[in-house]
């Protein structure tokens, strides 16, 4: 009977030690968590002055996952034939613009709708959320069409 009432004495006060210190434990700050995002590369374009430009699949917020669900761009093609022409706009804080158009043929009156492509060429986003890694660029960030109905692209233009 001691020897029980020992066992128990010693597990209440082990007990009441270690729920003396879980408070103090979960008050200290843990490591900081970065925001997950997808890195992979969907597709890849080279601009006229030499920058190789890539789009990430990103969240839903930017990249692939983002404008493909809210302004109907689809086509890597769409992303190139912008890139593949000259910045149109250039921050010189790694924010690039490109503009692009896109024509619908072979119907009685032909139709166009011009579309802009942002890029941020540098390794971090703005706001330092978002890290592509040492020697990589985040990459296209955005792109929709102007003039459109919330900046969504025609379904016409991913047949």
């Amino acid at each position: 009977m001691k020897k029980i009432t020992a066992l128990a004495a010693t597990a209440l006060t082990t007990a009441t030690l270690l729920s003396g210190l879980t408070p103090s434990a979960q008050a200290r700050p843990g490591p900081v968590v970065p925001h997950p995002w997808d890195k992979r590369v969907h597709c890849n374009a080279t601009d006229p002055d030499g920058r190789h430009i890539v789009t990430r699949f990103g969240t839903s917020g930017f990249g692939w996952n983002h404008f493909t669900n809210r302004h109907n761009i689809h086509k890597c093609s769409t992303l190139a034939a912008a890139i593949h022409g000259n910045v149109d706009r250039n921050d010189h804080h790694g924010r690039l613009e490109y503009d692009g158009a896109a024509f619908e043929t072979g119907v009685p009156r032909p139709r166009q709708v011009k579309f802009t492509v942002i890029v941020q060429y540098t390794r971090k986003t703005k706001d330092g959320l978002y890290d592509a890694g040492r020697g990589q660029k985040i990459g296209v960030i955005n792109a929709f069409c102007r003039n459109q109905r919330n900046n969504k692209c025609p379904a016409w233009m991913h047949p």
